[in-house]
């Protein structure tokens, strides 16, 4: 069982940076691949970036390549979403999700958080 606990969402105008964070209870994070997923109002939840059980292998979408960074401290339990170079359609709430296998698909998660919302001023 994983419980998943999104933060660092906020304003931040066009341009600027987020840095998402999402703590994982339980011992068994490292076992896990973890994943961010957005969604705006109306919208169908998207796939954001993805991270390997280790760390070493990592997955974007083509929206965000470039711009956003995933990494994990599996010390800390923490996975992270670095967000620079912010656009207004960037807006949503994200997601923090934990998989067996590291997936761009929704339907390979099993956990996921309540998200925080990123909101980008134009």
């Amino acid at each position: 069982q994983v419980q998943l606990v999104e933060s660092g969402g906020g304003l931040v105008q066009a341009g600027g940076s987020l840095r998402l964070s999402c703590v994982a209870s339980g011992r068994t994070f490292r076992s896990y691949a973890m994943g961010w997923f957005r969604q705006a109002p109306g919208k169908e939840r998207e796939f954001v970036a993805a991270i390997s059980w280790i760390g070493i292998g990592t997955y974007y979408a083509d929206s965000v390549k470039g711009r956003f960074t995933i990494s994990r401290d599996n010390a800390k339990n923490t996975v992270y979403l670095q967000m620079n170079s912010l656009k207004p359609e960037d807006t949503a709430a994200y997601y923090c999700a934990a998989a067996r296998t590291t997936a761009p698909t929704t339907t390979e998660y099993s956990y996921w958080g309540q998200g925080t919302q990123g909101t980008v001023a134009s």
